[in-house]
């Protein structure tokens, strides 16, 4: 399996991953969100990961860029969409996605990842809600329990805290 940059030609192969690993209420958002996250112009750019297994697109991660507080100097990322297709998952492949983009962003000298997800799978890449509770997400969240945070450098201040803003895909209640 190879982890690579997604791009707008992989339109299909993300959305076709989504559409699959998603129940029915939720995979058209979910999808169209991922798919969106391909093209938005944002600076730092959003990371998409695409693994391939043999030439077919299996599993997708997106890394978007937040602002937090005022937006000066204070910068993050989110993790959000993560999916496998369902004939692939417990393999290993959305860890090895979730990993990579975590490298890789730590590597662009980001502080913090946040991630809206479940707290058991997540906790094991070392996401956690006491990290999260200083930071406001941009919309209630119908499961508290899951707003979840990552810190990539130790000299971050803790008492560092403030609201999230994220990109326009992001920008919809219903995801939150």
């Amino acid at each position: 399996m190879e982890i690579r940059v997604a791009n707008e030609t992989d339109r299909g192969d993300v959305s076709a991953i989504h559409l699959s690993a998603f129940p029915a209420s939720e995979r058209d958002n979910i999808s169209n969100l991922a798919v969106e996250l391909l093209s938005v112009k944002s600076t730092p750019a959003t990371l998409s990961l695409l693994a391939d297994a043999e030439g077919t697109a299996i599993g997708h991660v997106a890394l978007s860029p937040v602002n937090i507080g005022d937006g000066k100097n204070a910068q993050g990322y989110i993790l959000a969409p993560l999916a496998v297709k369902p004939e692939h998952q417990k393999r290993g492949i959305g860890s090895q996605l979730v990993e990579d983009g975590i490298r890789r962003v730590s590597d662009m000298g980001v502080g913090i990842i946040f991630v809206y997800g479940d707290p058991k799978y997540y906790g094991k890449f070392g996401f956690s809600a006491d990290v999260a509770d200083r930071f406001t997400p941009p919309y209630d969240l119908q499961y508290p329990f899951g707003w979840q945070a990552i810190t990539l450098d130790k000299t971050l201040s803790k008492d560092w805290s403030g609201q999230i803003a994220c990109v326009p895909p992001l920008c919809n209640p219903n995801l939150w």
